[in-house]
């Protein structure tokens, strides 16, 4: 079984997220990826804007209907500071013999030193990282240290590619504020359901 996790604020998701996601299932073969939604991240003190139950929402209606996607809310539910390593040990011991491919972007695996029990993590999940159109090739010199070089180099096969995307939660949540348009920036359930809660009013 071969799992993939995406973790992030998701606040709120949009098209660009969605992409990765179904590409990581493409591309890396995975029987499913998981949407996990931080409680808070340790790398983003300040939080997510919205509550956590409108994220999920928004998650839900997002992936609803989509084969593969499964939105997991197990860091929600364990509350406050979300690490990754709890997250992979839970499903471990859920599915033992899974292999955990993490989705991730360049600017994460260069700032891994700053996760917590980073050894303990690339030990037990493979990063999968996005690479945008126009960006650099990776550099995994970054893990030199964190891993031996027979899994710095598993990793390095697993790169998925992406067009560039030009989109992110922050500005959406900026032209909401400001009362313009987020059409086709994201679905239309989820444009819909920040209409209806006055979400990043």
């Amino acid at each position: 079984m071969r799992i993939g996790i995406f973790g992030g604020s998701f606040d709120p998701v949009h098209y660009g997220h969605l992409w990765i996601a179904e590409m990581a299932l493409e591309q890396l073969e995975l029987d499913e990826i998981r949407w996990i939604p931080a409680a808070q991240s340790p790398l983003k003190p300040g939080g997510a804007i919205a509550k956590s139950e409108d994220r999920l929402r928004m998650l839900s209606l997002a992936t609803a209907g989509a084969t593969g996607h499964v939105v997991d809310d197990r860091e929600i539910r364990r509350g406050e500071v979300s690490y990754t390593i709890d997250t992979v040990n839970e499903l471990l011991q859920e599915s033992p013999d899974a292999q955990i491919l993490m989705v991730i972007g360049s600017d994460s695996l260069a700032s891994m030193r700053q996760w917590h029990q980073p050894e303990e993590l690339l030990g037990k999940v493979v990063p999968a990282v996005v690479q945008r159109g126009g960006e650099a090739d990776i550099d995994f010199s970054v893990l030199d240290g964190l891993a031996d070089a027979d899994r710095i180099e598993l990793f390095s096969q697993n790169v998925i590619a992406m067009p560039e995307i030009e989109l992110s939660s922050s500005e959406l949540r900026s032209r909401i504020a400001a009362g313009k348009s987020i059409r086709f920036r994201l679905p239309r359930s989820v444009e819909a359901m920040i209409a209806a809660s006055e979400l990043y009013r």
